[in-house]
């Protein structure tokens, strides 16, 4: 599938030494690789359909310090959605208050019809963007009947159970942030892991370190704000257990799209 990295802390924090030891994770996932740096209601996205390990724009950004409060990092390994930048994430957009919100995801999504308007609307191939999509719309939605910006207990209700409704039968692991909370969430145990020092959450998919790593708690979502786990959500159940058939089965479907 993909690797997931992201960090939330109280102060800028210097990444480079984890992004190095990330992005050299791309020989097993050479499809893409993205990079989002976010500040309130910014982020600056670069991304390529390359393998991280071969990109010399790669290697020059990480030759200077990248320091940040809040940062996304992705390496993709195409199941859904061919080899090409508009399919690398993370993806980012404006929910209709003018927040910006970024997503990373590692995944599958094998059915949820509420996603399949998107297959018209979106610039890419992936299930990734359709549920990024999703949610801002489901955000611009509840944004209208509540006839005021949403305040962050509303958003986390709203997040929550769109997140509980869509693992179930889904792979769904996701790292993204409204430009001030970073959010995640796991239903595949074992391959989401956290590590919280000095004032600074990381979330990867894989320890990055030899530090004092743990999983993330399974089957939940969660809120990371300036490095400290807030909140924590509806405890869902929905494991996904891989299966060789439900992937060929996807591919089958999406292939007569």
């Amino acid at each position: 599938m993909c690797e997931l990295f992201g960090v939330s802390s109280r102060d800028d924090f210097y990444a480079n030494d984890y992004l190095k030891t990330f992005y050299a994770h791309s020989d097993f996932h050479p499809h893409g690789w993205g990079l989002a740096c976010v500040s309130r209601n910014s982020a600056l996205v670069e991304k390529e359909s390359v393998k991280a390990s071969t990109s010399n724009y790669l290697r020059e950004r990480l030759s200077q310090p990248i320091t940040e409060k809040l940062l996304l990092a992705h390496i993709r390994y195409a199941t859904i959605g061919n080899v090409e930048y508009k399919n690398c994430h993370p993806f980012t957009g404006r929910d209709s208050t003018g927040r910006r919100w970024t997503l990373i995801h590692n995944g599958t999504i094998f059915d949820y019809p509420a996603l399949y308007p998107y297959l018209k609307t979106q610039k890419g191939d992936t299930d990734s963007e359709r549920v990024f999509l999703y949610l801002l719309d489901k955000l611009n939605e509840a944004t209208r009947k509540n006839g005021a910006r949403l305040h962050f207990e509303e958003r986390f209700k709203l997040l929550d159970e769109i997140v509980c409704d869509m693992a179930n039968g889904n792979k769904l692991n996701l790292l993204f942030t409204d430009g001030k909370y970073l959010y995640a969430h796991t239903n595949c145990k074992g391959t989401m892991h956290y590590l919280e020092k000095d004032g600074t959450a990381l979330v990867s998919t894989q320890p990055l370190s030899n530090e004092n790593w743990k999983l993330v708690p399974f089957g939940q979502l969660l809120a990371f704000n300036k490095g400290k786990l807030i909140k924590t959500g509806t405890e869902h159940h929905h494991e996904y257990i891989h299966s060789e058939e439900e992937m060929k089965l996807i591919y089958q479907i999406f292939a007569n799209l």
